[in-house]
């Protein structure tokens, strides 16, 4: 597991979600290579919408740009490795 080497970006995420949301990027990474950042993110948005319910997006890569708008609480942006993980859910209209 990497925990405690992720690089805080930005977030709105309540602490313990945010250790939730890195502790889930890190099982990924030991489960999948890090070449394969779609296996990696459905990982994520599966858990992340097991624990917290549906709506969950997350974005993996190291070379992205993304414009959305998000429920407020529910966004952390943060590096790992070589990769890059941004995950949030959606705002309701």
């Amino acid at each position: 597991m990497l925990e405690g080497k992720a690089q805080m970006k930005e977030t709105d995420m309540p602490v313990k979600m945010q250790s939730h949301a890195m502790a889930v990027a890190s099982q990924a990474l030991d489960l999948y290579d890090v070449s394969d950042s779609t296996s990696i993110a459905a990982h994520i948005k599966k858990e992340f919408d097991k624990i917290y319910g549906c709506g969950w997006q997350c974005v993996v890569g190291s070379d992205f740009s993304c414009f959305f708008t998000h429920s407020q609480g529910t966004f952390i942006y943060f590096a790992l490795e070589k990769l890059n993980f941004l995950i949030f859910k959606g705002a309701s209209s």
